[in-house]
């Protein structure tokens, strides 16, 4: 195969199989990027990499190679590349055997194809007809093509490959025109639905706010499901059983992200009156609901995805806890389904004490699983007595540590089950009035009431946290702005829904929960100058997430006024004057000790109890921190609330790998005089971390502290801090480097001190390591011992002992579904 070569002089005549103009579409990807970027270096990487007689498409792919291999020593190659991308987009949509495309030709571009992009989709029988009879006009004329530009190259290739409209393998939707479709999906019930369309695009097309991923797939669609986040209580029988599953696969199957509360199924060697059988409890149903998630894919767009809860005095709790271990009998093993254990303030203090847990059968308990706080502790010890008694058929008893130490071991293991607590969940409800909380979600954020005949639905969003900043501080007006608009789209979200299953539909309808959470937070943290490890750190997390909250409970207080208040606000914590720091002492009176959670009040509240008063609530929740793991790789910031994982490394998702360099760290380093390809290879050789690179300044080094470096009390205290003003919960990973029974005993106890609600993933140190096949690993020394793998360790004592790093549960496994 002869290469070509290319010159400034090439034209598109010289290339044969293809039209395109290779020097005028680096020209364009590079423009005004000159400075940081070598058009010289990206020709001749181009020319290295295609042949003579390579087709369009092929070419569009070495475009795109060439500049990826250069993002890892200079970041600007991101939006070189994400330019290759959006020049193809374009020239794929514009008119057939027209001239090549440029950037400029975008506006042109936008305004001719707009109307001839929504008759297509509707002809498809893809979109909703209703999208039609907006004034496409105005519509157009707010479209602003010039923002395409500010999609890195991770972003758009995950919009690219999963987002966009596509009929037949071609794409037929432009990044903006995807924005403007869900603003207008949104808006459709709205009374001026071009104004509020053009609203919501200026918001989300600017990358303020951004909805969760079931709403940019589907809205504006002919199925608008729109909902991140479905919670179901599955009752003692067969046929509710098996009518779980169907719903799980029903609401799977557009996108839904899904919680089952499994409490309620009686125990295996439970008596069976209508057979007068033995039951084989919940395992075996488990592992069919671990089979319907993977048959049902949500379409090819991302996996489905459910996580299972049991409360731990299920006499079952031991084998729950075995569901995804690598050993043992596969008929009892579910490694496709995430697990959570709903933990009661009793339990814990018995694990402090030192004390027995005694397990039962709920078919011989009944109302333990809608009791909680003190009603729960009273009752449960109760039926201790009766067992002690001879009364009850079921039960065991375990040393509350060893229970306790057998669910830190398989978190280690696997990273599951997450560990939720079910009083801090309840007592904190605003909606305990109405039901019992049974459970989280699939991503542990959301806190809704669920039973037979209510499904609990929470529709999501994430602000930008890092795009609300100027000057150094929080810039209040235009997050308040965001906050009014966001709340706006997501309480319409719960009207245009589509509902798989009745029970979905009369929750939602009736309760009218919402979930706006945040993204950028490590982002505004690296704005600000500021590390992840220190207490301004936290003082931040403090004053961001009290603003946040404080915007969008009278942002629901001024749609009440509007719309009306939800259903079931009467008797709620709100009609009662609580708001979610209020309850916090109420916490503290039914776990009968103080909670170590900061008072620090800084803005009027007064404000918001008088509009509330006045006008009610829209929605029975408003707030939820969710993962973001795609839309923030979309807009190009960090995920949600999570520290930097590595200043440097690939991540993974369902569009592929992705080099990933912490742009704020070459800035300064640039600044400094010392970025340099040495300063890559030794970034490379200490796998993304500075600690070991003693050329760099101390103060360097402590900003850019990675997730496995900043300690996890840092992470607890700031979730703590954000805890009090959230209504719900927030989707909280933990980070150890070198675990150990004591540290995970110390770290999961002190967030339950702190009053968090729930946690997420332990991520440890992967087995993996940044490739190192083009450096020279003797020129920077031995490895530094706390970067060292070895095997997973099969136990814990949480008395003594460190434990190795596991092979399982890396930053690989993400959940995509929540956002």
């Amino acid at each position: 195969m002869t290469s070509l070569q290319f010159s400034k002089s090439t034209t598109a005549s010289n290339l044969p199989l293809t039209d395109l103009d290779v020097p005028a579409l680096i020209a364009e990807a590079c423009r005004d990027l000159a400075a940081d970027v070598d058009e010289e270096q990206l020709l001749s990487s181009i020319q290295a990499n295609i042949y003579a007689g390579v087709s369009r498409d092929e070419l569009w792919q070495a475009l795109l190679m060439s500049a990826r291999a250069y993002i890892e020593s200079e970041p600007a190659y991101t939006f070189v590349a994400a330019r290759f991308l959006l020049l193809s987009l374009y020239n794929a949509v514009g008119v057939s055997g027209g001239p090549q495309l440029g950037l400029q030709d975008a506006p042109a571009l936008y305004s001719g194809y707009f109307a001839t992009y929504l008759q297509r989709g509707i002809e498809l029988k893809m979109l909703d007809p209703r999208l039609a009879e907006f004034d496409l006009t105005s519509l157009v004329a707010a479209i602003k093509p010039e923002r395409d530009l500010l999609f890195a190259y991770p972003g758009l290739q995950t919009l690219y490959d999963r987002y966009l409209l596509q009929h037949g393998g071609c794409h037929f939707e432009l990044p903006q025109l995807l924005w403007m479709r869900v603003a207008m999906g949104l808006a459709l019930n709205e009374q001026d639905k071009e104004l509020r369309a053009i609203e919501f695009y200026e918001l989300i097309s600017q990358f303020y706010f951004t909805p969760a991923t079931p709403t940019l797939f589907n809205a504006g669609t002919c199925h608008p499901q729109l909902s991140s986040c479905y919670l179901t209580t599955v009752q003692d029988d067969l046929w509710h059983i098996f009518k779980s599953i169907q719903d799980n696969a029903l609401l799977s199957k557009w996108a839904g992200g899904l919680g089952n509360d499994w409490t309620n199924v009686r125990a295996s060697g439970s008596h069976i009156n209508g057979t007068n059988g033995t039951s084989q409890g919940i395992i075996p149903f488990l592992k069919v609901v671990n089979d319907t998630a993977v048959a049902v894919n949500q379409g090819g767009k991302r996996k489905g995805a459910v996580c299972a809860y049991l409360e731990n005095w299920h006499l079952d709790i031991e084998d729950f806890l075995d569901l995804r271990r690598n050993t043992g009998d596969e008929r009892r093993r579910t490694h496709d389904m995430n697990t959570a254990c709903w933990i009661s303030d009793e339990f814990m203090r018995r694990v402090q004490q030192g004390e027995q847990w005694t397990l039962f059968s709920p078919d011989e308990v009944p109302d333990l699983h809608d009791l909680y706080g003190e009603a729960f502790t009273r009752r449960y010890c109760e039926y201790e007595q009766l067992a002690a008694n001879g009364r009850l058929r079921q039960f065991r008893r375990v040393p509350a540590l060893e229970l306790w130490r057998k669910m830190l071991t398989r978190l280690f293991e696997t990273g599951h089950p997450w560990l939720t607590w079910k009083d801090a969940a309840n007592v904190r409800s605003t909606q305990d009035h109405a039901g019992v909380i049974h459970s989280s979600n699939l991503c542990t954020e959301i806190l809704l009431n669920t039973s037979k005949d209510q499904t609990a639905v929470c529709n999501l969003g994430s602000l930008n946290l890092a795009a609300h900043l100027s000057n150094g501080q929080l810039d209040l007006p235009r997050l308040q702005a965001t906050i009014g608009t966001a709340v706006r789209m997501l309480d319409n979200v719960i009207d245009i829904n589509y509902y798989p299953t009745p029970e979905a539909r009369q929750a939602n309808s009736r309760h009218r929960p919402i979930g706006l959470g945040l993204m950028g937070f490590q982002d505004a943290l690296f704005h600000l100058g500021l590390s992840y490890a220190s207490q301004t750190a936290v003082d931040f997390a403090d004053q961001s997430m009290e603003a946040i909250s404080y915007y969008a409970l009278l942002a629901s207080t001024e749609l009440a006024a509007e719309r009306g208040c939800y259903a079931s606000y009467q008797g709620s914590k709100w009609q009662r004057g609580l708001l979610p720091f209020d309850s916090i002492a109420l916490l503290e009176r039914e776990r009968g000790m103080a909670l170590e959670v900061d008072r620090t009040v800084r803005l009027d509240w007064q404000v918001v109890r008088d509009a509330i008063q006045q006008h009610g609530m829209r929605n029975s929740n408003v707030l939820a921190i969710a993962p973001t793991a795609t839309i923030s790789t979309i807009v190009g910031v960090s995920q949600s609330i999570e520290p930097e994982y590595k200043n440097l490394y690939v991540k993974s998702n369902l569009s592929g790998e992705f080099t990933t360099i912490n742009t704020f760290l070459v800035n300064d380093l640039k600044a400094a005089g010392l970025w340099s390809a040495e300063m890559l290879e030794m970034l490379k050789y200490y796998d993304g971390s500075l600690r070991d690179i003693s050329q760099l300044p101390t103060e360097l080094r402590q900003r850019y502290q990675t997730a496995f470096e900043v300690d996890a009390t840092w992470l607890i205290e700031c979730a703590s801090r954000r805890q009090k003003w959230i209504d719900m919960g927030q989707s909280l990973n933990l980070y150890l480097v070198e675990p150990s029974g004591n540290k995970l005993h110390d770290i999961y106890m002190l967030a339950w001190r702190k009053g968090l609600k729930t946690t997420y993933y332990l991520r440890t140190a992967a087995a993996t390591q940044i490739e190192k096949s083009t450096i020279d690993v003797n020129r920077w020394g031995i490895q530094p011992r706390w970067m060292k793998h070895s095997s997973p360790s099969s136990t814990i004592q949480v008395t003594r002992a460190s434990i190795a790093k596991p092979l399982a549960c890396s930053l690989d496994d993400q959940c995509e579904v929540c956002q």
